[in-house]
């Protein structure tokens, strides 16, 4: 089929978009709403505007991501009139936006202010206009829902939806007046929501961001009476280089020590050490459970957003989930037990900070279970994105930064396990490699798990445990609507597999919420992060949890043995059924909503 686009004949596929084509054949028009990761083209912005003409001489204008391209048809994409246009929509759009661009987490990284200069915007006739009323809603612990600086593209609706299966975003309101809701909920904090930030990554604007801390991590490094201890996740060094430049999977680990030190870090110490405690607890509670009966399949517990989504959507999966907390929780109440008494330093002169991959570790930080006398265990949790920001405003560019090593004696050290948690796959592999080891006297053959790799939505693979333990089905799965399936097959008694690994996040922790947003684009090196830290794991001297001398040292002098009575008390959580709290706040809007509604 063939139609013009700016006078020039192309050939095309029925069913294919003008926008579509145009992309192909290296034609630009300029798109906010439409969104080609998740095939999202709602046509809201309408700001991919082309003049259209027929093949009976009808000419319109109308947008090119959802209009198709028809036999004949001439499309103008830089007329005079198509230009005006454009930039017409676009002052409107910032007109019904709040224009304190400088206060913004998108500044600089915004795709709304690219847009106004691709359609040449110098001035804007409407900008003294303030945006409809529209909500601010700061209740959650990890995010921040501005609808000021909403455009209603309705990309966070979609991959909610179709990545997520969650669908905790809603679109309310109308005209000038419409915004992305929480359904009917009262604020996002009480609804579906499970803050596992994807939402964050491919909203154009700053309508959806990471609640930022920065400030009080200056504070605490202001105070000469606190002892500051930085800890970062097995993904950070992965992928914090790509803010300043780096290649993507390119480790940065010395890089980020050496900048934490200079930023006025007092101790910096390794979450990797913490997911070595974590294989310990689960893969010892895997093995109790299967011995005497318990509850399985038994499944990970390390994605906080996987653990809001059990409480929340499916809480009757609760008793399945192992109760060893996450590593950053095992920092935390190390932190301020193990570590502190080692180092002599009295655990309320200790601030304890997390460098995340992700925004719902900032909830997980905020859960009573975690708390000691109202303390938190950790007390703030910075992800990638807050990281960033803060090396800047301190002067400290990482690409410039000498590497530095981790030199703390107790909490530092870590092995090829430990890193490949930041993996969809990671912490299965990790697990089989110390399993098996406590069952036969001996390391795995060839170290790798190869089966349980990949990037699959959901793998299977068939594990043997050696010579008389058997062979038992693990799965993996990542992105929660793979992971609905899982839990309700083990809810109705009919699970094939004994141990399950679940990361909330397409890909697992190296594209999680809190990491680097590239505008226009979903995860886009989500390989070369995966790929980055499986070459870390295969260069380690030590590649299994249970032969790190720091982890053989912390059972020996402090905890005793894996699930000891004090590794229960202190590396150990309970969960709790969220779903009644969330029916309830909804039902108490729909009622005041009635009775508002009777009134009038």
């Amino acid at each position: 089929m063939n139609a013009s686009i700016n006078g020039k004949e192309y050939t095309f596929e029925p069913g294919e978009t003008i926008l579509q084509v145009a992309r192909r054949n290296g034609i630009f028009i300029p798109t906010l709403c439409h969104f080609q990761p998740l095939d999202h083209k709602p046509g809201t912005c309408r700001v991919c505007l082309a003049e259209i003409t027929d093949k009976n001489g009808r000419t319109e204008m109308a947008t090119t991501c959802n209009t198709p391209m028809e036999e004949g048809m001439r499309v103008n994409t830089r007329s005079t009139r198509v230009r005006d246009m454009q930039r017409l929509q676009v002052e409107l759009i910032f007109a019904d936006h709040d224009q304190d661009c400088g206060a913004c987490a998108r500044h600089g990284n915004c795709e709304l202010q690219d847009l106004a200069e691709y359609v040449g915007l110098s001035t804007n006739r409407f900008a003294t206009r303030m945006p409809s009323v529209r909500p601010l809603d700061n209740t959650m612990r990890g995010m921040v829902r501005d609808m000021t600086k909403c455009v209603r593209c309705m990309r966070c609706v979609e991959v909610c939806r179709k990545m997520q299966g969650v669908a905790a975003l809603t679109v309310d309101g109308t005209g000038v007046g419409a915004h992305i809701g929480v359904g009917m909920a009262p604020s996002q904090n009480t609804s579906a929501c499970i803050q596992c930030g994807q939402c964050t990554l491919v909203c154009p604007t700053g309508a959806l961001a990471e609640r930022d801390e920065n400030d009080t991590v200056l504070d605490y490094l202001a105070n000469p009476e606190i002892t500051t201890v930085f800890s970062f996740a097995p993904s950070v060094r992965v992928i914090l280089g790509e803010e300043f430049g780096l290649a993507p999977g390119q480790n940065v680990q010395g890089r980020i020590i050496a900048a934490l030190r200079r930023l006025g870090a007092d101790i910096v110490i390794d979450t990797d050490f913490a997911a070595d405690v974590v294989i310990m607890e689960e893969g010892s509670e895997l093995l109790t459970r299967m011995k005497n009966g318990g509850k399985l399949p038994t499944f990970t517990s390390c994605c906080p957003a996987w653990v809001n989504y059990a409480e929340k959507h499916c809480p009757e999966v609760l008793p399945y989930l192992s109760t060893t907390r996450s590593p950053q929780a095992v920092v935390g109440s190390l932190v301020k037990t193990y570590l502190a008494e080692k180092m002599g330093i009295p655990p309320k002169k200790i601030r304890n900070i997390s460098l995340m991959p992700c925004t719902a570790k900032k909830d997980e930080a905020a859960r009573p279970q975690l708390h000691v006398h109202s303390t938190p265990d950790t007390d703030v949790v910075l992800t990638i994105r807050e990281l960033s920001r803060l090396f800047r405003r301190c002067g400290i560019n990482l690409a410039e930064v000498e590497p530095e090593d981790f030199d703390n004696p107790y909490m530092s050290a870590s092995t090829g396990a430990a890193v490949i948690f930041g993996a969809t796959g990671g912490v299965m592999e990790a697990a089989v490699r110390t399993v098996y080891a406590v069952l036969n006297h001996k390391e795995l053959p060839g170290v790798d798990v190869v089966p349980v790799r990949g990037e699959e939505g959901m793998r299977e693979a068939e594990v043997d445990l050696g010579e008389g333990n058997g062979v038992i089905r693990v799965a993996v799965v990542h992105g929660l609507a793979n992971a609905r399936k899982l839990a309700e097959q083990a809810i109705a008694g009919n699970s094939p597999y004994s141990f399950i690994e679940v990361m909330a996040c397409p890909g697992g922790c190296v594209d999680g919420g809190g990491t680097c947003r590239v505008k226009k684009s979903y995860h886009p090196h989500a390989h070369e992060r995966r790929e980055g830290l499986f070459a870390i794991d295969h260069d380690m001297p030590r590649r299994q949890s249970h032969n790190n001398p720091q982890i053989i040292r912390l059972y020996k002098d402090f905890l005793g043995e894996p699930n000891s009575h004090k590794a229960h008390e202190l590396l150990h959580t309970h969960y709790t059924d969220r779903s009644k709290v969330q029916t309830e706040s909804i039902s108490a809007t729909k009622k005041k909503l009635t009775l508002t509604d009777h009134s009038a």
